[in-house]
């Protein structure tokens, strides 16, 4: 019988290693797996690489996770809170946390490719700016494109709204922002779920993220 859950949230991200790259769903913190997070903050994991759209907004749980000197490296498209200098802002200035950042678009484009098994692609973004720096680069049409590789991770921590015990998940609305194309883009993909229903309750034409992605599965009411 195939079953998914996991009875408790360090139950779920037992086994996560130092040095692992997680991979971490949400826009900003709307679909953003919190309480999984602080389970590996809970964990103590340590030099830890974040994929994420956002670092931190300072008062969250990725701010959390670097004051506790726990990320090593975040490759993200918004580094920085909207509302002035955050934690992360220290600790990139001393060196303490590395940077690689990558435009919204293509973050979005190489975890895809990651999850698809492609090697890379061209896009024009960033061409001609420093982010280019370093890149292959090819006209094509006339046009300078830039290559840029996959993203893959160790883990996906990632967020529904409801799930089975397959481990088939359905979403709210903009909370699904990066949360299904990263469930394929890592070797183990933890699911935070607001409800755990029976089979048979999600309609077949609304699940986003089919359970063949998803390895684990843990309810958390918020």
């Amino acid at each position: 019988m195939i079953d998914k859950r996991v009875k408790s949230l360090a139950d779920a991200v037992q086994g996560i290693k130092d040095g692992s790259t997680i991979l971490v769903g949400g826009f900003g913190t709307s679909g953003r797996p919190n309480e999984l997070l602080a389970a590996v903050l809970e964990l103590g994991t340590r030099e830890i690489t974040i994929v994420a759209n956002n670092a931190t907004i300072g008062t969250d749980i990725i701010g959390d996770l670097m004051r506790a000197r726990r990320i090593r490296k975040v490759v993200c498209s918004f580094p920085r809170g909207l509302y002035g200098k955050t934690i992360f802002d220290e600790l990139y200035a001393s060196g303490e946390v590395e940077l690689e950042l990558v435009p919204q678009g293509t973050l979005a484009e190489r975890i895809r490719a990651g999850a698809a098994g492609i090697g890379g692609f061209f896009t024009k973004t960033a061409a001609g700016t420093e982010l280019a720096k370093g890149k292959e680069t090819r006209l094509i049409n006339g046009k300078e494109y830039v290559f840029e590789h996959p993203i893959n991770g160790d883990v996906a921590l990632i967020k529904a709204r409801q799930g089975d015990r397959w481990g088939n998940l359905v979403y709210h609305r903009g909370a699904r922002v990066n949360n299904p194309v990263m469930a394929g883009a890592a070797k183990l993909t933890i699911a935070q779920v607001n409800e755990i229903v029976e089979l048979g309750v999600l309609d077949p034409e609304h699940i986003v993220t089919p359970g063949v992605y998803v390895d684990r599965l843990v309810e958390v009411k918020v």
